[in-house]
């Protein structure tokens, strides 16, 4: 058999190999030897297409809410800058994950999911098809986690390709969050853990200008809400992050169950396209939301958890979902009387909507036995509302309407316990 052996098939020959050893060592050593910058992301209908100059080892994507976004992390990738939004995205930003890759993120205007994902064959393409749903759904799509998206390269070996995938569809279960200090010396006093929103990569809501991010005016305004209620002396505070940290939405309520949290307040601040909205909004969980919680907690294989003093560990499914069901009843009418109290004790200090309690599906407030509440402290789209929140001044009125809700609310459970025995 002749073999043609000319220059150009030479350096095709080369590349082929170089290219090779490039994936090799990425995949023994666990490092990806390769980079891509990102060329452009475009948004056509519900489809979003990511195309990269080099090929890249993996993608995975998650949604996040208030607001409605959907992240997109590329690991080994450089941010690039050519954008095109449409369907559901109405904005698109790129910034460098933790400085091991490029973080996309795919501001929503209305709720929206990542249906399916896949790349194209050559690992420089990344497809993904968005499926809009309403407020329920998004919700258990921030709870599921990442998915997951790795190139079909021919080079890997088929059975490793198949392993390596099938290990990355499913992320390792992250271990739970240290637990915070508690403020506060008598443990017979209520304890009240209060949740920034947001921290770490994910900002939050930006304002117009620029300079004010949600992630840092929620940490300002639960630490100036920590030190009032330390001053009223009447209860206890735990803080779910004293840093710029991230937290994962499952964390910031499950840091408060397994404190013995009585009262859960996290801390957000609204954006809207309409820069003239404003004012507080506070929410509360929703009654779909709780059937479908307490579904899932019920169908949970580790049923040792401690439901309001019961161990759901020595009862048949049936009773455990009864159980939860009654718990989690109770615990709404709680965090939605607490929402009328807030919002009653906020109006003369704070903007404030005059409908300002609202339910929502909101994964924050899912805990089935502690009285939660999302207080939503103002708009920071608001030139008005955001001068406010980023004040001392307003700060110190935010944390006062807390303290006087949080103290009457205590006192009159405290004397509703009294006069039923």
């Amino acid at each position: 058999m002749h073999l043609s052996w000319t220059p150009h098939s030479s350096t095709r020959h080369i590349a082929r190999v170089l290219f090779f050893f490039a994936l090799l060592a990425g995949w023994l050593t666990g490092v990806p030897s390769w980079a891509g910058v990102v060329q452009d992301v475009r948004v056509s209908g519900d489809r979003v297409v990511i195309r990269f100059n080099e090929p890249v080892r993996q993608a995975s994507s998650f949604v996040l809410a208030g607001p409605s976004r959907i992240a997109v992390d590329v690991d080994g990738a450089t941010p690039g800058s050519a954008i095109r939004a449409g369907g559901p995205v109405m904005n698109i930003r790129q910034g460098v994950r933790d400085g091991t890759g490029a973080r996309i993120v795919l501001d929503l205007s209305r709720p929206a999911i990542v249906s399916e994902g896949s790349f194209a064959r050559d690992g420089k393409t990344l497809t993904l098809q968005l499926r809009t749903v309403d407020d329920s759904r998004f919700a258990r799509a921030a709870a599921e986690g990442k998915l997951s998206f790795v190139p079909p390269f021919s080079y890997f070996q088929a059975s490793s390709r198949h392993a390596y995938s099938e290990r990355m569809a499913v992320p390792p279960r992250p271990a739970p969050a240290a637990l915070p200090r508690i403020y506060g010396n008598d443990p017979t006093r209520p304890l009240v853990v209060i949740d920034a929103g947001h921290g770490g990569h994910d900002p939050g809501a930006i304002s117009p200008d620029g300079r004010l991010r949600e992630k840092d005016i929620t940490l300002q305004v639960a630490l100036a809400i920590r030190d009032s209620l330390l001053a009223s002396g009447r209860v206890r505070v735990a803080l779910t992050r004293d840093t710029d940290t991230f937290l994962i939405l499952q964390e910031r309520y499950g840091i408060a169950r397994r404190l013995g949290a009585d009262l859960f307040i996290s801390v957000h601040c609204d954006s809207a396209g309409n820069p003239t909205a404003s004012g507080a909004t506070i929410y509360t969980l929703s009654e779909t939301a709780s059937d479908k919680e307490a579904a899932r907690l019920a169908a949970r294989e580790n049923k040792a958890d401690i439901l309001a003093g019961v161990d759901l560990g020595s009862q048949n499914p049936d009773i455990s979902s009864i159980l939860i069901d009654l718990t989690q009843r109770e615990t709404m009418n709680t965090s939605a009387n607490f929402a009328r109290l807030l919002g009653r004790e906020a109006t003369p200090l704070i903007p404030i909507k005059p409908n300002f309690h609202r339910f929502a599906s909101l994964m924050v407030l899912k805990a089935p036995d502690m009285p939660s509440v999302l207080f939503e402290t103002g708009y920071i789209s608001n030139v008005s509302d955001a001068s406010f929140l980023a004040s001392s001044n307003g700060q110190g009125k935010v944390a006062a309407s807390v303290r006087r809700a949080v103290e009457i609310h205590f006192a009159t459970r405290g004397a509703t316990r009294v006069a039923a025995r």
